[in-house]
């Protein structure tokens, strides 16, 4: 069995990656299961998403605690202590990170302990879908991993695709985009444990935690970490203050209240929890804010 965990925030298409893959599996003739695990339900936020493909009926359940693959659908990610997206991981998993920065690179900053794939989907996204949305991208790579046939991926992007859009059009630039994918990347070869019901059960290790980990009480003191929400951004607005006439539309429209006045009365934002949502480019009047890639060095 082969055993997938793809982790995403909210919007890029984490679910829709593991249903494009399990639909791969299964027009090969393969047994499939794929399903997402909610935290909190909005943009952003960080989910996961699990996808069991073998030759044999499934019997495992629930979420994939030591994953065989492991798909990174956002790099920062990867600095996330809630998202535990290198939990469970062994030294012959292979983790796929989707970044600008080689694998080396990334297996040193994030200190990974386990076979690395790299590959800039954003970039590939909005060159072709002009959108920073990683579903059937983050599928393609998958797939490629998985070692599926490319037919199949394709017609898994085809029909999960098609169920969810209304334009054609932006159904064949996913399947254009998920195959570009597919091409990019050079898998290793997977190293997989048994199913369970075959000899001994696989069984996730669960610790014991006392109870005042385990059942914690909503008025003790900072029982929530401080989540900063900056690293949810894809692009970032960047003004341009000779241009900015001080109008603070920006300030009034920004969502999140994350734009201040400075001491010489121009707006500035606040990077830490700026989602990057470019209403503020959207509503100024002068064109005085850009919108930029992010980075992440």
């Amino acid at each position: 069995m082969i055993r997938v965990r793809f982790h995403g925030r909210g919007g890029q298409g984490a679910k829709v990656a593991s249903r494009v893959l399990g639909t791969a599996a299964f027009f090969e003739g393969y047994y499939a299961q794929d399903f997402p695990l909610y935290g909190a339900e909005r943009r952003g936020a960080p989910i996961a998403a699990f996808t069991r493909i073998s030759g044999e009926p499934i019997l495992e359940r629930g979420v994939i605690a030591e994953p065989d693959i492991v798909i990174v659908m956002d790099e920062t990610l990867l600095n996330d202590t809630q998202a535990h997206a290198l939990s469970g991981l062994r030294e012959d998993c292979i983790v796929f990170v989707n970044t600008a920065h080689n694998p080396q690179e990334t297996k040193n900053k994030y200190k990974i302990p386990a076979r690395l794939i790299t590959l800039d989907l954003t970039k590939i996204a909005l060159a072709i879908l002009n959108k920073p949305i990683l579903s059937t991208l983050a599928g393609g790579v998958a797939a490629k991993i998985a070692q599926l046939k490319e037919d199949s991926l394709r017609k898994a992007v085809e029909k999960e695709t098609s169920e969810i859009l209304a334009d054609n059009t932006f159904t064949s630039k996913n399947i254009e985009a998920a195959i570009y994918c597919f091409h990019a990347i050079h898998p290793q070869k997977i190293t997989t444990r048994v199913a369970a019901g075959k000899g001994s059960p696989v069984l996730a290790t669960v610790p014991f935690e006392p109870a005042l980990i385990s059942s914690p009480a909503i008025n003790v003191i900072q029982n929530s970490p401080l989540r900063k929400t900056g690293n949810w951004r894809v692009f970032k607005p960047i003004w341009n203050h000779d241009l900015c006439t001080k109008c603070m539309i920006c300030v009034a429209r920004c969502p999140d209240g994350c734009i201040a006045v400075n001491e010489e009365d121009y707006p500035v934002t606040n990077y830490d929890n700026c989602k990057g949502c470019m209403i503020c480019v959207e509503e100024c009047p002068a064109k005085a804010i850009e919108r930029v890639r992010e980075h992440h060095e």
